[in-house]
């Protein structure tokens, strides 16, 4: 591994053969994410300044974190952070760590606002296993006017998304709460955002280490069928999404007609138009409006 006498370049090639010779699928990458990690450089720093030397204790750093992802712990836990829709969120072990294919639901949820003009309106959102915050987090800064409740049975998980949404200076117009799904949940939402879990039980083990091993499992496992969380969520969804309303939740990708019938069998209106598709072209999201419709008027008047 790189020595205290490395340069920048020396230490970014060092850290690459390394994670190519583990097996990594982009060692370049995570070696140059993790030497800005370890030297606090910035991404100019490192191309205008290849020849600086590396400090002792960036070394240390370089090398424990090189040893972390060897053992497939994924680059955003090593560093705590991970960027998702733009923005940078903290994570930690008690989170999902956020994927671009959740994107997916910020995407539908935005169309939905586009298309009945609801930009301007004081919407109110409901994040169900909110995690790291990122879903509500990314819609309230993209809706200014907008206010929500993140919820999770993990205190952990809610006091790291209060601080990111302090850091992202949205603290005034978001809230967090313990819940067990809609559990315990009052009042009328006009947007319903949730990435369950939805991996089946007898699937977890199968999964990519960096999933399975650092990934909790309540994040993870969604039962038998990978559907339990959907049918608690269907069960209740039609007593708190205000007239008009919308809920938006992510799905596996094999997933789509179960859950459609869930939601269709609750009285919820759903059909195989609303589904969304990831960047891959994979069903990824559903968009399921409340019954009566949504107009401008009924929403968040």
């Amino acid at each position: 591994m790189a020595e205290a006498s490395s340069t920048l370049r020396q230490a970014f090639v060092a850290a690459a053969r390394i994670l190519r010779e583990a097996g990594i699928d982009t060692p370049e990458l995570d070696a140059r994410l993790l030497l800005r990690h370890a030297t606090e450089v910035t991404q100019e720093d490192l191309l205008a300044r290849p020849e600086s030397m590396l400090a002792p204790e960036s070394a240390a750093r370089l090398e424990a974190a090189i040893a972390r992802r060897v053992e497939r712990e994924p680059v955003s836990r090593i560093i705590g952070m991970r960027e998702f829709y733009g923005r940078e969120f903290l994570i930690d072990r008690h989170t999902l760590d956020p994927r671009p294919d959740t994107e997916t639901l910020i995407e539908a949820a935005l169309e939905t606002v586009e298309r009945y003009g609801w930009r301007e309106k004081p919407l109110s959102l409901l994040d169900l296993g909110t995690g790291t915050g990122c879903i509500l987090l990314t819609l309230l800064a993209e809706l200014p006017k907008a206010h929500g409740v993140g919820t999770d049975v993990s205190e952990a998980a809610l006091a790291l998304a209060s601080e990111n949404a302090r850091r992202l200076g949205l603290e005034s117009r978001a809230s967090f709460a313990a819940a067990d799904w809609l559990d315990g949940i009052e009042g009328e939402f006009d947007l319903v955002l949730a990435n369950p879990p939805y991996i089946a039980s007898g699937e977890i083990a199968g999964l990519a280490r960096e999933v399975k091993d650092y990934d909790p499992l309540l994040s993870l496992d969604g039962g038998a069928d990978g559907l339990d969380a959907y049918r608690r969520i269907a069960a209740k969804a039609a007593g708190i999404l205000r007239r008009g309303g919308h809920l938006v939740v992510e799905i596996g990708a094999s997933q789509a007609d179960a859950v459609l019938g869930l939601f269709r069998a609750a009285g919820l209106g759903v059909d195989a138009h609303d589904v969304r598709h990831d960047l891959s072209g994979r069903p990824r999201a559903i968009l399921v409006e409340a019954a009566g419709g949504a107009t401008e008027q009924n929403v968040a008047a």
